[in-house]
């Protein structure tokens, strides 16, 4: 019996066993057997991939330009794709400050009243009238004749008597991107009330393949013949011996009709939608962008913003042998919390050079400045700029922070490197009375001259004089160690001193020679004293030095 339990219990034991490496096995297998996937995962996926699809297709099909449709579907993430579907409005927006976007809220409004009104069998907003309200909005004036019949041509289309199919005549008054005077012919041959653009006044005309029926007054007196009307391909004018207009002339007409295909008009678009690309194309434009800070009052600084082009990164065009180059220039403020601040659009024309002088000029540089009033605070601006002789663009990024001004608080604007400081001129780099040229690079060589131009606010009248007593030293040193000293009092050549109202202005020029002409980085301080309260401010900038 003994022996007996004791095979039972070793045979229980090894069953155990067995039972237990099976179960570790399949936990095994559990573990390796992947995680069933959620059935409609793909389809959500695939839903919101057609959200995107049905933005970019039908949405905005018809204002989309090319070069912003190429940037979105160059996209690779959603919150890509999101942001640039926000920007694109906003690039539309005619008042940015406003919290409604009516451009947009008016688009969707003309697709809604395009799908209640044309609609013939397909959605109103993919109809040839639908596509014209929705791009350019409800027409100045509207000749309709649903019915068509009887019809008396004016004389611009030959004159004399016809039947027409239903059509309408859509006149605008301007169209930005396309012109004035804009007339545009929908016809409904069909009678379903589809109406088609009409490339030619023939396309109504029901009685046009009739024999001897519906002629123009030059056909009727044998000076015309309607053969020539239809086998001339529809698109010249039927005017004959009345003369027709210029605008319905086929170059003119066909130039119309490619013109309405085109996006709507937005200035500088294909530069613009790339300031919210996070790159751009290989061909790059390099050049240098600068900010720089004016007291207004305490809750507004003059913010001046200055780019600068090297023209040997420039092309020139040559037009009868002027050469000459051109930049497009886009910028857009944002704040902190990611609200507009502002945007402005420009051209930048160089200067025009005559072949013997084209070699110099390409040595030249040219700059450009906008002005404008923000409120203190943390702001982005994103600049573009494309070259429109040699296509290339460039893109930067640059962070910056408007200064609080404290009243009665001794500060100065920023220490502006200037390439000249002048009496002051019409144009740009106007401050106060003096016109400054930034020289935004702050790259300077051997034998040029340092110019320094700032402002100083709040000092304290001397009451002896009723004028400021300041102390004005500038330094240049270069890795802690002091290489130039100098005190301005406003009576030397090379330095001023003017106090005009409330606006003081101090300035200098420093030669870039001996230790100062060697390579490298340099800070340059202006350290204003206040004799009277004894107040300090030390403002610095930073230059560097090239070999020739």
């Amino acid at each position: 019996m003994k022996r007996v339990a004791a095979h039972f219990k070793r045979i229980i034991i090894v069953g155990l066993a067995v039972a237990m490496a099976a179960g570790m096995v399949s936990l095994a297998l559990a573990q390796d057997k992947p995680k069933t996937k959620d059935p409609n995962e793909r389809k959500k996926k695939d839903e919101l991939k057609s959200v995107y699809k049905r933005w970019l297709d039908e949405d905005v099909t018809y204002i989309i330009t090319d070069e912003e449709r190429k940037a979105f579907k160059a996209l690779k993430t959603d919150e890509e794709r999101d942001q640039f579907i926000e920007q694109f409005w906003l690039r539309r927006d005619p008042d940015p400050d406003t919290p409604e976007n009516e451009y947009k809220e008016e688009y969707y409004q003309r697709i809604q009243y395009a799908n209640e009104k044309f609609s013939s069998g397909i959605p109103g907003w993919r109809t040839d009238r639908g596509r014209i309200y929705v791009k350019f909005g409800k027409p100045d004036e509207i000749e309709s004749h649903p019915s068509g019949g009887q019809y008396e041509r004016p004389s611009y289309e030959g004159g004399g008597s016809t039947s027409t199919f239903p059509f309408e005549t859509w006149w605008y008054r301007y169209i930005e991107g396309v012109g004035s005077d804009i007339e545009i012919e929908f016809v409904d041959p069909s009678g379903s009330g589809e109406y088609r653009i009409a490339q030619s006044p023939n396309e109504k005309d029901a009685l046009l393949y009739t024999p001897n029926g519906g002629l123009t007054l030059a056909e009727q007196l044998g000076m015309a013949n309607k053969v020539d009307r239809i086998t001339g391909g529809g698109l010249g004018t039927q005017g004959g011996m009345f003369g027709g207009r210029a605008k319905d002339q086929p170059f003119e007409k066909l130039a119309l009709l490619a013109d309405l295909n085109k996006a709507p008009s937005i200035k500088f678009g294909d530069v613009a939608v790339k300031a919210d690309l996070p790159e751009i194309a290989t061909d790059v434009l390099p050049f240098s962008v600068r900010t720089d800070f004016f007291r207004m009052s305490s809750e507004s600084v003059a913010t001046s913003f200055t780019m600068q082009f090297d023209h040997s990164d420039l092309s020139f065009k040559n037009q009868g042998g002027i050469y000459s180059g051109q930049v497009n220039i886009y910028a857009r403020l944002t704040g902190l919390s990611g609200r507009r601040a502002g945007n402005f659009e420009d051209t930048v024309q160089t200067a025009r050079y005559s072949e013997d002088m084209l070699k110099d000029g390409q040595a030249q540089r040219s700059i450009y400045q906008k002005n404008i009033a923000l409120p203190p605070g943390r702001y982005k601006i994103d600049v573009v700029a494309r070259d429109t002789v040699s296509g290339k663009s460039g893109i930067l990024h640059h962070s910056f922070e408007v200064p609080r001004y404290q009243d009665k608080a001794l500060a100065t604007s920023t220490i502006i490197l200037a390439a000249s400081i002048e009496p002051i001129s019409a144009g740009q780099f106007i401050i106060g009375r003096y016109k400054v040229k930034p020289y935004v690079s702050g790259v300077y060589k051997p034998g040029q001259n340092l110019a320094l131009f700032l402002q100083v606010y709040d000092a304290e009248m001397d009451q002896s004089t009723l004028q400021p007593a300041l102390k004005v030293e500038f330094i240049v040193s270069r890795g802690g160690q002091e290489l130039f000293h100098a005190v301005e009092d406003g009576k030397s050549k090379t330095g001023i001193i003017d106090m005009k109202g409330q606006q003081l202005v101090v300035a200098r020029a420093i030669p870039l020679q001996d230790k100062l002409a060697e390579p490298g980085t340099y800070t340059v301080t202006a350290r204003i004293t206040d004799l009277v309260s004894q107040k300090v401010v030390s403002p610095q900038a930073q230059y560097t030095v090239v070999s020739k």
